[in-house]
């Protein structure tokens, strides 16, 4: 029982804090595309491929006038040492109650090993400049993901 926004459907907003505990809001990018993307942990393989490749990206993404915003249940202080760790150049929103990943749909039933849980699925979310959701990707595969949200963006952005 998600309830994933939708294209074309206002984007949920927000307020949480980021990496040095300055509180980010969706109102803060008026104007901007927003890569928002949820994913399940700081430092793990698959969550330190995805923040890697979106930093690789990083200057492209700016280039079409977007931000790019990682979600995860981390605190402020994790998110500071996968920064630092990893040398990323992307802003990342703590959201330790899970109330932005509700809000979007990303805080959903998983499986593990025959065990069920509540936990954040991996999915990002292109949010246009009016504030509008462009595009989503549910239940993502990290490997090659922000080179498909670039594509994307590319695509909606010089129309």
């Amino acid at each position: 029982m998600s309830n994933i926004p939708q294209v074309g459907q206002p984007a949920p907003a927000f307020s949480t804090p980021d990496q040095n505990e300055n509180l980010v809001s969706l109102d803060d990018f008026s104007g901007q595309w927003i890569v928002l993307y949820f994913y399940p942990k700081d430092d793990t393989p698959g969550c330190t491929t995805e923040a890697q490749d979106f930093t690789a990206l990083h200057s492209e993404f700016s280039q079409l006038g977007a931000k790019i915003l990682g979600v995860s249940l981390d605190s402020a202080k994790s998110h500071c040492k996968f920064i630092n760790k990893h040398n990323l150049s992307i802003t990342l929103l703590s959201d330790p109650e899970h109330q932005l990943a509700d809000s979007y749909g990303a805080w959903q039933l998983k499986k593990f090993m025959g065990k069920e849980y509540m936990g954040v699925v991996r999915s990002t979310f292109l949010i246009s400049p009016d504030k509008i959701i462009a595009y989503t990707w549910p239940n993502v595969k990290a490997k090659g993901h922000a080179q498909a949200v670039f594509t994307k963006l590319s695509e909606l952005a010089n129309n």
